[in-house]
């Protein structure tokens, strides 16, 4: 039995609408700030990698010879907070203000702000914290 153009694009908008609430979920689980605690959490230590860019930024830091990932904040959000990718260099110390992870074991913060050579840059100036 052959299709019609029109049952078929009936049946891919059945389809999207029917899946969309079991896809959403795991495209939105990391983002924002449900997965991270509500405590204020503090940690520096040497930068090690960067991954700039969309949705958000990650920083790699080493404490005390345990690795950390830190997010920082979309292009516009650094730019807007005056934070560049050459601050973000290799080697040098930052000291992040911001959120851990609620998973145990998880060695990840979200930033609110970091200091970085005394200077503090804050990505999120309209968030109580």
């Amino acid at each position: 039995m052959m299709f019609r153009l029109a049952d078929r694009s009936m049946l891919l908008l059945f389809a999207a609408i029917m899946l969309a609430p079991l896809l959403a979920p795991a495209a939105f689980a990391h983002h924002g700030w449900g997965w991270a605690t509500d405590e204020e959490f503090q940690l520096t230590g040497k930068i090690t990698g960067t991954k700039l860019g969309n949705p958000h930024g990650e920083v790699s830091i080493e404490v005390q010879g345990t690795q950390w990932v830190v997010e920082v904040g979309q292009p516009w959000r650094n730019d807007r907070a005056g934070l560049s990718a050459a601050m973000l260099s290799v080697g040098r110390t930052i000291t992040v203000h911001g959120h851990r992870s609620a998973k145990q074991g998880e060695r990840l913060v979200k930033a609110e702000r970091v200091v970085i050579d005394g200077k503090s840059y804050n990505l999120y100036p309209d968030r109580k914290s």
